[in-house]
């Protein structure tokens, strides 16, 4: 039942009316039942890994807190982020604040961790997208619908 359950959810998050209405609801949920158990729980990792990703404003310079999917890499030190933003035309916003500020931290099971973030490109950014489209199917959905090249980045721990 857990596989037809997944199935079901990433039909339904690749259509055009999950991501008109997700960008405003996923995350404000997310951050609220964030807030309430003390980062413990996200209840969008119920089906993917997630994080609370803090970066520094682009502009304002001020902390900025996302919630997002991240796929953790076999090492345990790393994670990838892409920005999908549910194959909407333009770039998150957290995306912009990780090319101007790349040191940021992620909030994963109750615990801040400090990262820098690095954006994939070529060869590199190639094998990561394959390897995310295993992961989650619907991102090849989110990268038909626009003309832009859906951006991913490593995240890695910071200090080693």
């Amino acid at each position: 039942m857990a596989g037809l359950g997944v199935r079901l959810v990433q039909r339904v998050s690749s259509t055009r009316a999950f991501a008109k209405v997700a960008p405003h609801v996923v995350p404000a949920l997310d951050r609220t039942v964030h807030r309430l158990t003390g980062g413990r729980v996200l209840l969008s990792a119920q089906m993917l890994p997630g994080v609370i990703l803090t970066t520094t404003g682009a502009r304002s310079g001020l902390p900025r807190r996302t919630p997002l999917a991240c796929m953790p890499e076999d090492d345990g030190r790393s994670w990838l982020l892409v920005g999908s933003n549910f194959g909407r035309t333009g770039h998150p916003a957290w995306t912009h604040n990780l090319l101007t500020h790349p040191d940021a931290s992620i909030s994963r099971r109750g615990r801040d961790i400090p990262v820098t973030a690095r954006l994939l490109e070529g060869e590199e950014r190639a094998e990561a997208w394959t390897a995310l489209l295993v992961f989650w199917p619907p991102y090849a959905t989110y990268q038909a619908r626009v003309d832009r090249e859906i951006r991913v980045f490593r995240l890695t721990r910071a200090g080693g």
